[in-house]
């Protein structure tokens, strides 16, 4: 079977050889087995389901949750030279029913359609009268309740094995930690299918997480570093998106706004820019993401915490597809932490789930905190051990100093006690400084013991304290939502001499254009030499890709455009062999590109 299988991964996508264990899930879903795949976004799991539909007879079905990426994948296997379609909202009448007599005349290799539509008794029926490869279940961690991406749907798809039970199916994920992976077995009866468990490692991105102190700044000289380049910046709230987006607008930055609240064909037209145009800056809530397909995004920033590690892994992983330097980069502060847990608890969401989320945010929240290297605090949470420091985090780039906090932490904790337990942060870093402010005085804390007594730390060290208090479980937050903090019970060792505590060491804000206070990694750019030749298949991909309709990405990847301009191919034989060249893209823009490197070369 592999050979045959080798023999598509050539002719078709023009790459050599398959990524880790690729050929082993080909083989077995081509051989009529089921399978659950787990493997992390950019590791290559279209192929994993898009070969066996080639290899076996009949199409391929292929569920998937956003229209957005049903039309970014049949577009690309369009230039490939495969017969794909979809079947959504976006299509009318005429065009649907059109799509439907190909499959079940067989002229189809692949069919993209929404769990919703394939649950229609019409699309059962239409099956059934079908040719049918496989089925495969893209974001099977939708099928999860306790998940981010719940979709309800996603629980009657057990009606495939029900009634095609000889038609192999497979479900893939690059989300799901151990419970969820065992829920996705459960859920779509897979329990007998074999497990593929790969890396959750990303080693091309970059993490860092950054603290509070004017964060529309800091955001600014993160972008320094990425000039040009597309990524996304996700925000808690549509009015914050709407801001943020203003903001680096107003500052010579290509960056569009998407949230929910939008008008929907606006929504669309920021989307299709975002996707069809070079270095296009998304700011957005989390209703923008989930399969988009673009692999050329060099950063993900987050301006507030996301909701749980999983959310995060999930949104950073749609930094660096296309294998090359990616940086995810996150600010957070106190705030963050207060809004967050008042969400959980203001819910209407019962006990169970609330004890969830809080563990989330718990395990969140130890991410940021930690000392240790990211990737094996992050990798940790989905069940793999990370042998050593990976040497691509800030932590690991710049380790981060402890300190014995015993006494500050003392000092916090008996001025929120002795102002009542009903102030916040700001206020309290006020009465340990000594503030003398018409709030204070409103309320006579001139007069506690505590005032002015933390004179010894500037207010962002507080923060500091602060912050690492309430993650550390030494204070909580006010439930009823006005930000005050109180004492647990775990502080009261503390306060009386019985235990001690150990904080990080905030490092002080770096001058402007170094937000991230690390060097950036090896752009994936190419040498200088190369350069001009890169730039006019730059531009001829632009062509293209406008004329058509299409993403550039879909034309050729950065990567191929690179090897191209390295390797200045004179013969279709020679450019054939170049990664991402395949029999279909050959024929169509092959000497188009030989032109190219002719003239400029």
């Amino acid at each position: 079977m592999i050979p045959d299988a080798l023999v598509k991964l050539r002719e078709i996508f023009g790459y050599e050889r398959f990524r880790g264990s690729q050929q082993a899930i080909i083989e077995h879903v081509a051989a009529g087995h089921d399978a659950l795949v787990l493997m992390p976004t950019g590791g290559g799991k279209s192929l994993c389901y898009q070969i066996p539909s080639l290899l076996r007879s009949g199409a391929g079905i292929i569920v998937s949750p956003l229209i957005a990426l049903m039309q970014d994948q049949v577009e690309a296997l369009h230039q490939l030279g495969v017969r794909a379609a979809f079947l959504n909202s976006t299509l009318d009448a005429e065009s649907a029913r059109e799509v439907e007599r190909d499959l079940q005349s067989g002229r189809l290799d692949l069919l993209y359609v929404a769990p919703e539509r394939l649950l229609t008794p019409r699309f059962l029926s239409l099956l059934e009268q079908s040719p049918v490869a496989l089925f495969a279940i893209d974001e099977a961690h939708c099928v999860s309740q306790w998940g981010h991406d719940f979709r309800p749907e996603y629980r009657e798809l057990t009606i495939l094995h029900e009634r095609w039970p000889e038609i192999p199916r497979i479900a893939l994920t690059a989300t799901a930690d151990p419970p969820t992976q065992r829920e996705i077995a459960e859920r779509l009866k897979l329990e007998d299918a074999r497990h593929f468990i790969n890396s959750f490692d990303r080693p091309n991105i970059r993490y860092h997480v950054a603290h509070k102190d004017n964060a529309r700044h800091q955001l600014l000289d993160f972008l320094g570093g990425h000039r040009g380049e597309a990524g996304i910046v996700y925000c808690l709230s549509r009015r914050k998106v709407e801001e943020t987006a203003a903001f680096l607008a107003e500052r010579g930055v290509t960056a569009l706004p998407y949230h929910a609240g939008m008008e929907a064909g606006l929504r669309a037209a920021h989307q299709r820019r975002f996707l069809r145009e070079d270095g296009v800056v998304m700011v957005a809530t989390i209703a923008f993401g989930m399969g988009i397909d673009k692999p050329d995004v060099r950063f993900v920033a987050h301006m507030d915490l996301p909701k749980s590690l999983e959310g995060y892994y999930q949104e950073t992983g749609r930094a660096g597809r296309d294998g090359e330097p990616a940086e995810a980069w996150m600010c957070y502060g106190l705030g963050d932490v207060v809004l967050l847990r008042q969400m959980i608890e203001q819910s209407e969401a019962g006990e169970e789930r609330k004890r969830l989320e809080r563990r989330k945010l718990e395990q969140l929240l130890g991410y940021c905190e930690s000392v240790a290297c990211r990737r094996q605090t992050l990798l940790a949470a989905f069940g793999e051990t990370y042998p050593q420091s990976c040497g691509n985090c800030d932590n690991c780039l710049n380790p981060v100093r402890s300190w014995d906090a015993t006494m500050a932490a003392r000092k916090a904790l008996s001025c929120a006690y002795r102002s009542g337990q009903r102030f916040g942060a700001a206020h309290l870093i006020d009465i340990l400084r000594g503030s003398d402010n018409e709030r204070i005085r409103q309320f006579g804390h001139q007069r506690l013991s505590t005032y002015g007594i933390g004179q010894d730390l500037d207010a962002q060290a507080w923060r500091s304290v602060f912050r690492q208090l309430v993650v550390g479980g030494f204070l909580e937050t006010d439930p009823e939502g006005h930000g005050s903090l109180r004492l647990t019970a775990a502080s009261r060792p503390l306060l009386k001499g019985e235990t001690s505590v150990q904080m990080r060491r905030e490092a002080p804000r770096r001058g402007r254009g170094s937000a991230s206070g690390m060097a950036r990694s090896d752009t994936p750019y190419v040498q200088s030499g190369d350069r001009p030749l890169y730039e006019a298949l730059r531009e001829f991909r632009t062509r293209t890709a406008h004329a058509q309709n299409v993403p550039a990405y879909v034309i050729f990847h950065d990567a191929t455009l690179r090897s191209i301009a390295e390797l200045r191919p004179a013969t279709l034989s020679e450019l054939a062999r170049i990664g991402g060249v395949g029999g279909g893209k050959l024929a169509r823009y092959g000497q188009q590109v030989l032109d190219i490197v002719r003239k400029t070369g």
